[in-house]
């Protein structure tokens, strides 16, 4: 069997760290993911809502680098739970067991972003069981211009 879910959208609040009464952190949060085709007739597109439960270190570090807003990649597992509402009617709620994590953007494409650019890329990513965030190469940096200049026709890749 598989069951294996990966969103990527914008959370829809600061991500709640709480310690469960055995010590464990555990980050909730709520992904809204935009359906990639409009309703009928031009209608508005569609955004479904996922809730997340992260643990351990990874709960530390969704609340540590993402604010509302920041766009997120969430890797994981999809998981139901039974519970009696207040009323006593049964419900069942669904959540994504969160597996890793990634940014989905870039600090520059956030206007509340938590991190520096030096230390976390937008490909800097964060799983369970690991104790520091996985990194890619280094971002090169950015040239003012597009265009370079060529000595001569010698060096034209065609």
């Amino acid at each position: 069997m598989l069951n294996h879910i990966v969103v990527m959208g914008r959370l829809t609040r600061d991500p709640e760290l709480r310690t469960t009464q055995s010590g464990v952190n555990v980050a909730s949060f709520t992904v809204a993911v935009d359906r990639d085709f409009g309703g009928r007739d031009g209608a508005e597109r569609q955004t479904d809502f996922f809730d997340c439960a992260a643990w351990r270190q990874t709960g530390e570090f969704v609340s540590k680098y993402f604010q509302k807003g920041r766009m997120i990649v969430v890797s994981g597992r999809m998981q139901s739970r039974k519970y009696q509402d207040r009323e006593g009617n049964n419900r069942t709620a669904w959540e994504i067991q969160v597996d890793n994590v990634y940014f989905g953007d870039s600090k520059r494409d956030s206007d509340n972003a938590g991190y520096s650019q030096s230390s976390y890329t937008g490909q800097s990513s964060y799983s369970r069981g690991s104790d520091s965030p996985r990194q890619s190469a280094p971002v090169p940096p950015v040239t003012p211009s597009p265009f370079e200049e060529l000595e001569d026709d010698g060096e034209l890749p065609f």
